[in-house]
């Protein structure tokens, strides 16, 4: 039996919106089929690649943000969304990595704990593989990837009718001074990094 097709998107560095818009369709493509556990030469779903343009912070349905918080965040030049992901507010923005697979989890036969645990372990594997040996899973909440308390890719996902979406946001040369101005996912005592700050070197997106 032939595994379900998953396609690779490479958007290169786009605006978030463009990014979500592209998760939309493909949502609603794979929403219109539904598959089963039995499918299969069929599509499972596409992995979407991208380098966010610009600032952006987002909420996801824990909330995360106050609307005097929102106010002030826009007033440094950053927009601000509200999304359909598990977990609190983040930062996107240029010089981080975004990964959102759009997956039929029936299709691949995978559970959605299965789905994080993979993400989690690529982002690892990602590290590894620009010489970064210490990179971590830990357990909840402190979903992620992290060295010590370091967070280095944070993982937020959303799943409905067992298909996925958003993903995990890997910081590879990301001005981290924009994580200063929120308490990332809600952490409190914790802090972020990149890879270009732990290797001492510029770790550009296209690398990865």
């Amino acid at each position: 039996m032939r595994q379900p097709a998953v396609r690779l998107v490479r958007l290169g560095r786009v605006p978030y919106a463009e990014l979500l818009g592209l998760q939309d369709r493909w949502l609603r493509r794979l929403q219109a089929e539904p598959g089963t556990e039995a499918s299969s030469g069929t599509e499972a779903g596409a992995l979407l690649l991208c380098e966010p343009a610009g600032p952006v912070y987002t909420a996801g349905l824990r909330g995360g943000l106050t609307p005097e918080e929102t106010a002030r965040l826009r007033a440094l030049g950053a927009e601000v969304r509200v999304t359909g992901r598990g977990g609190l507010a983040t930062f996107h923005g240029p010089g981080q990595l975004l990964c959102h697979p759009v997956l039929d989890l029936r299709r691949l036969g995978l559970r959605l704990r299965m789905h994080v645990a993979a993400l989690e372990a690529c982002a690892v594997r990602l590290c590894e593989l620009q010489g970064l040996q210490d990179a971590r899973a830990r357990s909840p909440p402190y979903t992620g990837v992290w060295l010590d308390d370091r967070k280095i890719c944070a993982i937020g996902v959303r799943c409905g009718r067992h298909i996925t979406s958003h993903g995990l946001a890997l910081n590879c040369s990301t001005d981290l001074t924009w994580f200063e101005h929120i308490v990332p996912c809600g952490l409190v005592g914790t802090g972020v990094t990149s890879l270009s700050k732990e290797l001492q070197r510029h770790v550009t997106v296209d690398e990865k």
